[in-house]
């Protein structure tokens, strides 16, 4: 019978396995946002996607990565949605109250302002952002659900201007201050690129660069509270181990 033992243990080893809760599938949810993170012809394509998954298989951790809209994806953490995180977003209270954060894997360039059509004239006219944003004739579109980092957020909310606001994605707001909806609207450098390069109606558009726009934001990988910290600490070492925070350097003043 004693032979019998080491089959026995092993027997008990297999069923220990298999009884240990395997790492819960993540579902990483990314919304629309071109160059970034988008879909071409049925694709998922964009360069911080391909980041964050780079960066959850370096941590080991399985994931299924889903497109979903902004106000949905910050709507499902404020719901309490389990294992669930989202990628590409800027740092802030609010949003700290309802999601845990990984360290920066994106640092963005300042953004720029697009003028509309036959508006060229009255938004340069202003040298500067506070002179901008204090005209009341003018008109600045804005979508709704997005931050464009703290400062702009704050001075947005103080100024004397028109406000447009739609939840639209970035894109579909370029479209519309091509057709005048808007006198002007902030927008990320790679967002006009990318626009710039597809869309011939983006001709209409003039960029306009002001020499005191905030610094880039940096962009994080936000979770779930239920996400152990284990977990949390898996996404800072695979951001460190796979480049730490790509474009450093981008908040320094534009030429």
């Amino acid at each position: 019978m004693k032979p019998a033992l080491p089959l026995a243990g092993l027997c008990a080893a297999f069923a220990c396995a298999a009884a240990w809760p395997a790492t819960p599938q993540i579902t990483v949810a990314w919304r629309d946002k071109p160059p970034y993170h988008y879909i071409e012809n049925g694709v998922a394509k964009g360069f911080l996607l391909e980041r964050a998954r780079e960066v959850f298989a370096a941590a080991g951790l399985p994931a299924r990565f889903i497109n979903e809209p902004q106000k949905r994806i910050w709507a499902n953490f404020q719901h309490g949605s389990t294992n669930y995180c989202s990628i590409s977003w800027y740092r802030l209270p609010e949003r700290e109250a309802l999601a845990q954060y990984s360290n920066p894997f994106h640092e963005d360039l300042p953004h720029t302002v697009l003028i509309a059509p036959g508006m060229v004239e009255r938004v340069q006219a202003h040298a500067t952002l506070e002179a901008l944003l204090t005209d009341p004739t003018l008109t600045l579109g804005v979508i709704e659900g997005v931050s464009y980092g703290p400062v702009l957020d704050q001075m947005i909310r103080s100024g004397k201007n028109k406000l447009m606001s739609r939840t639209v994605e970035t894109t579909q707001m370029m479209r519309m201050l091509t057709v005048g909806r808007a006198s002007y609207m902030f927008v990320d450098r790679e967002d006009w690129e990318f626009f710039r390069q597809k869309e011939p109606s983006a001709q209409k558009l003039v960029r306009y660069d002001l020499p005191n726009m905030p610094v880039g934001m940096r962009r994080h990988v936000v979770c779930s509270r239920d996400v152990p910290q284990e977990t949390m600490n898996k996404l800072n070492q695979a951001i460190a181990a796979t480049g730490g925070m790509l474009n450093p350097g981008h908040s320094k003043p534009a030429k």
